[in-house]
Order: structure tokens, then C-alpha cells, then sequence
């Protein structure tokens, strides 16, 4: 039987949050991928370095995730030395997969961006493009970006089966206006982050003292 689409879904996740793991869920579930990889990046080549270590970042995700069928974590980016370049992961999960449907998943402005990213046109001959919009007031695509959207919209998501690359497929998903920025501001300032991110990913910051929390500062629950 062949396997079904393999998702990829990649950020910093300093801390993950629950903006990243429901939108993560919602598109494994939409698109009906069997498998969701969260693959934290070690160097982001286009922002600020990470403030917390690439053994911490994957520790909360993979507490995050926890209990979570079809979310995992992928780690290759935080073994591989140098910028963590996208195109170098999905190469690496292509010879992995063979001709599985692979769909990288990304917001609106991180696809907006995409014409700046490392041999960008090589990535859409890898992989799939899911691209989470906003319910409303959409982004308009770039103009260096136009000819991939009218050439390769994906008619349906049923669509993503067929080839194991190439389309881009826009898709709605839960508007949650969390940013890592405002929890690591609110944790530094020893406000209640609470709601924002996993009980258990909350705790691990503050067992560890990460984003300039004070050991003081406590537990919840």
C-alpha cells in the first residue's frame, strides 16, 4: 500500500506553542497526511539566532507533541552543522521517501519570502506547498511568486496524492495570535504564560530557568 503524504512543518519553536501544534494538527488532518514531522532548525539563515540551545527547543517539542498522534519530531536539522537550509532537509527526506508525497507547510509570510530562501526553485521540484492562509484579509502573493501559483494550484487536496511533487495548495486554518516573541517577553517579565503553550512545555522552562526566568519564579500547577 502506498504511503499517504508526509508533512513538514519547520520553524524554530523557541518556545512551541500551541499556534504551531494546532495549526499543525488542523493541516495533517485536512490534507490527510499520515504523518506530520515538526523539524526545528538549528540556524535560521533568514532571523536572529535561537535563544534557547537546540537540546532545549527539541526537548519542549517533543513534550509538546507528546500524546499527539501523527505530530514527530524530526531532528536533522539541529545534527547538521551550518545554516539549516530548507532545501538541504527535504533533499535528505526525499531520499529517504522515494516517491512519497512530501508537503512542506507554511504561513502566508513565511511563503511570501519564499523567492528569498536558498535555491528556492529547487523546492517546489521536492516537495508540495501547503500554504496556511488567513481566514480573512488573505496576503497577496509576491510577484516573483505568481507564476508558481497560477502554474501549479493544486485543484483539491486529493490532488497532493497523485504526484509526489510540484502544486501548491492554499488552505484555511485557525487564526491563533500567539507568537514565541510575546511568551518569551511575558516569561522574562514573570507574567502568567499560561494558555499560551503546553502546561508541561511551561514547566520545562522554568525547571530549566530559560528566556531569563528566575528559579524563584516557581512551577505551575
Amino acid at each position: 500500500m502506498t504511503a499517504g503524504p508526509l508533512g513538514i512543518f519547520g520553524g524554530v519553536f523557541d518556545p512551541v506553542h500551541f499556534g504551531h501544534l494546532r495549526t499543525a494538527l488542523e493541516v495533517r488532518e485536512l490534507v490527510g497526511m499520515d504523518d506530520m514531522r515538526m523539524v526545528p532548525c538549528r540556524i535560521p539563515p533568514h532571523r536572529d539566532a535561537p535563544i534557547a540551545s537546540p537540546q532545549d527547543r527539541a526537548a519542549m517539542l517533543r513534550i509538546g507533541i507528546r500524546g499527539c498522534e501523527g505530530l514527530h519530531l524530526d531532528e536533522r536539522e539541529l545534527q547538521r552543522e551550518g545554516p539549516s537550509y530548507m532545501v538541504d532537509t527535504l533533499s535528505s527526506i526525499r531520499e529517504e521517501e522515494g516517491d512519497r508525497p512530501l508537503c512542506l507547510v507554511l504561513g502566508e509570510d513565511s511563503f511570501a519570502g519564499l523567492y528569498l530562501w536558498h535555491h528556492w526553485q529547487q523546492i517546489p521540484k521536492l516537495c508540495h506547498l501547503v500554504v496556511m492562509t488567513r481566514p480573512v484579509d488573505p496576503r497577496p502573493t509576491p510577484p516573483e511568486l505568481r507564476g508558481l501559483v497560477e502554474e501549479h494550484l493544486a485543484e483539491d487536496r486529493a490532488s497532493l496524492c497523485e504526484r509526489p511533487a510540484g502544486l501548491v495548495l492554499p488552505i484555511k486554518v485557525t487564526a491563533l495570535g500567539i507568537s514565541a516573541t510575546r511568551i518569551r517577553v511575558l516569561l522574562h517579565r514573570e507574567s502568567d504564560a499560561r494558555y499560551l503553550l503546553p502546561e508541561a512545555v511551561l514547566n520545562y522552562i522554568l525547571e530549566k530557568g530559560l528566556y531569563g526566568i528566575k528559579s524563584e519564579y516557581g512551577q505551575t500547577g
